[in-house]
C-alpha cells in the first residue's frame, strides 16, 4: 500500500502561527520539505493579505520557489481574483475551501452553504479550462463550534457538490479536531453509499483531543490513500481553544513506517526540518516524533 501525504505546513500551518516568516525562509523550507521526499506541497493561498497578512508575500514566493523534479505546489485560491493570481505565475494545482455549516460558510466566506457555490463555480469551470487540477476543502466536517454536531449527510451533501463542479478530490476536515474514529468510520460510510467511494476523498485531522492519528488509521482502513499533514504539526485552529493544531507529518511518517506502508519520505531529514523551524518560529514543535527523535539528532 501506498499513501500521499498533502503537505499542508507552508500554507495551513504557517497561516495560523503567529510569526510572520520572511519569503526566503518560507522557500527553503519548501526546498527543504522536497529534499525529504514529500511530492504535494501546498506552499500558499491567495487569499487577500488582509485576511491572512502571514502569507501576503505569495507572488513572491512564488517567482523564486525552487521545484523539485515531480513535485506538485498547490494554491489555495477563494475566489476569481484569487485564480487570476494563480494563473499570472503558471500555477498548476488549485485548492478552493467550502463550508459543511452555514455558521462557518458566514464567518469565513461571509456566504451561506447554497451561495458558496455560486463564488466556486466560476473559478473552479476557468481553473479546469486553463489546464488547472482543483481540489477541494470542507470544514466542519465532524463537528461546529456554534452549532454543534454535524450530520454525515450534511457533508456529504456539500461535498457531492464540489467534486460534481469538476474538483478531482475532496479533502475532509476535522476543523477544530473532535472527530473520533466512530464518526470517521459513520462519515466515510455515508459517502460510499452516496457513490462516492474512498479514491475521490482525503483526510484532514486536527489533534485538538489527541484523536489525528487514530483517526487517520480509520480512514486508511475504510480505503482513504492521501492524508494532509503539517511538518512539525505547525499551524493551529483559531475556532477551538487549546487546539493543538493540524496532524504533525512526521507523526504520520512514523505510523506508517510502523505499518509498512509506503510514503517515499525520509523521516530523520522531515524532522531536521522541522527543528529547523522550530528555530525560526521561536518555539517547539509539538510532534511527539520531533521531539523523541530530537534527542538523538
Amino acid at each position: 500500500m501506498k499513501v500521499t501525504i498533502y503537505e499542508v505546513g507552508p500554507r495551513d500551518g504557517l497561516q495560523n502561527e503567529d510569526v510572520t516568516l520572511p519569503v526566503e525562509v518560507k522557500r527553503e523550507l519548501i526546498g527543504r520539505l522536497a529534499e525529504a521526499g514529500l511530492r504535494t506541497i501546498e506552499a500558499t493561498s491567495f487569499v487577500h493579505p488582509k485576511w491572512v497578512p502571514q502569507l501576503a508575500d505569495a507572488e513572491e514566493l512564488l517567482d523564486g520557489l525552487p521545484r523539485a523534479d515531480g513535485a506538485r505546489y498547490p494554491v489555495l485560491v477563494p475566489n476569481e481574483r484569487g485564480l487570476d493570481r494563480a494563473l499570472e505565475r503558471g500555477v498548476t494545482d488549485i485548492a478552493i475551501f467550502g463550508s459543511a455549516t452555514e455558521s462557518f460558510a458566514q464567518r469565513n466566506l461571509n456566504r451561506t452553504v447554497d451561495s458558496q457555490f455560486d463564488m466556486f463555480a466560476p473559478v473552479v469551470e476557468r481553473a479546469l479550462a486553463n489546464g488547472l487540477r482543483v481540489r477541494a476543502y470542507v470544514s466542519m466536517c465532524f463537528a461546529d463550534p456554534w452549532e454543534g454536531p454535524v450530520a454525515p449527510e450534511q457533508v456529504v451533501s456539500v461535498g457531492r457538490r464540489l467534486l460534481d463542479l469538476g474538483c478531482y478530490e475532496l479533502s475532509l476536515g476535522d476543523t477544530i479536531g473532535v472527530g473520533t474514529p466512530g464518526h470517521v468510520e459513520a462519515l466515510l460510510d455515508a459517502f460510499q453509499a452516496d457513490g462516492i467511494g474512498p479514491e475521490r476523498l482525503a483526510v484532514h485531522f486536527h489533534d485538538t483531543y489527541g484523536q489525528a492519528l487514530a483517526n487517520t488509521l480509520t480512514a486508511l482502513r475504510k480505503g482513504v490513500t492521501v492524508v494532509d499533514a503539517s511538518a512539525g504539526g505547525i499551524g493551529g485552529c483559531p475556532y477551538a481553544r487549546s487546539a493543538a493544531g493540524n496532524l504533525a507529518t512526521e507523526d504520520l511518517v512514523w505510523m506508517l513506517d510502523g505499518l509498512g506502508v509506503e510514503t517515499g519520505v525520509n523521516l530523520r531529514s522531515l524532522v531536521a526540518t522541522s527543528l529547523w523551524l522550530a528555530g525560526k518560529l521561536g518555539r517547539p514543535s509539538p510532534s511527539r516524533v520531533v521531539q523523541a527523535l530530537a534527542k538523538e539528532m
